[in-house]
């Protein structure tokens, strides 16, 4: 996997950042989501390569092989403001001070913080698979609560760990065919790992608490994503249905919004590279 692209470790004082990137050009910040890491990006990112991009791919705080502080009472170790903090430093640490952005999933979340917290960096930015944390709970209803159950499991106190950690392999069950086996050896090994599979569960524990509280804010504030949106959401997967027109959801939150569904599966970046590769390098570029 990755072929050129040169890895490296970002410390930003709180946490360690694994990151892999490559490639000349705009460069482009890529965001993985839950349970994957960096990997899942290793058919997308040498295509934008390819495209003439500088592709930066890290693994999120406590995801893969990125380590942070221990878990605060108030999840706030967790926050997306503090794994936004991080990408921040590690992009200029990186010698790109602004950088187009794509989130995935989790990912989302962080690229949202990532763009309302520091919009001098964000140039254009892509929500694949997601809406704001708030835009999910504010719909929650029995269908909702049902299908994405796991929100609110993994939110539970020390029981997620348990269960999880008894047998994760049941858990975290992913195909090698259709993820790569690179990939999949790579997802494997995080989701077998304690510490990252409390990390995990951080990070949704954050979602339901500190996170949507800061959503909630700058939303009374009136703070808006003031760079170009591009919403991407794979047809196959049940975000359209739940809750509709993910375009008209993100409207809600920016002024410049296009986008469409693509066939795909949720892990659209494992399942279809190439249609992703092609709408995120001209949406990049124009």
């Amino acid at each position: 996997m990755f072929e050129g692209f040169t890895q490296s470790t970002v410390s930003t004082g709180e946490a360690e950042i694994f990151v892999r990137h490559g490639g000349e050009g705009p460069p482009v910040l890529l965001l993985h989501g839950h349970p994957r890491t960096s990997a899942t990006w290793h058919r997308v990112a040498p295509l934008l390569v390819a495209r003439g991009f500088t592709v930066v791919c890290p693994d999120l705080r406590g995801y893969g092989r990125s380590r942070g502080p221990a878990p605060a009472p108030d999840h706030s170790a967790h926050s997306k403001r503090a794994v936004a903090g991080d990408l921040a430093h590690v992009m200029r640490e990186l010698g790109h001070p602004r950088f187009h952005l794509a989130g995935h999933d989790r990912g989302v979340a962080v690229a949202l913080r990532l763009t309302l917290d520091h919009p001098e960096a964000v140039t254009r930015v892509a929500f694949l698979d997601g809406i704001p944390l708030t835009a999910h709970l504010d719909r929650v209803d029995a269908r909702f609560a049902t299908q994405w159950w796991h929100w609110f499991f993994f939110a539970q106190p020390s029981t997620p760990e348990r269960v999880i950690t008894a047998d994760p392999d049941r858990w975290y069950r992913g195909d090698p065919a259709r993820m790569g086996d690179e990939n999949h050896a790579e997802f494997r090994a995080a989701t077998r790992d304690p510490e990252v599979v409390r990390a995990m569960l951080e990070d949704y524990r954050a979602g339901l608490t500190v996170d949507a509280r800061d959503e909630r804010a700058d939303k009374a504030a009136g703070r808006r994503v003031r760079c170009p949106v591009l919403a991407l959401w794979s047809l196959r997967d049940d975000l359209e249905e739940l809750h509709g027109d993910p375009v008209r959801i993100w409207r809600e939150w920016a002024d410049d919004v296009r986008g469409h569904g693509i066939d795909s599966g949720h892990h659209v970046a494992e399942e279809a590279p190439d249609a992703l590769a092609a709408d995120l390098a001209a949406f990049f570029a124009s």
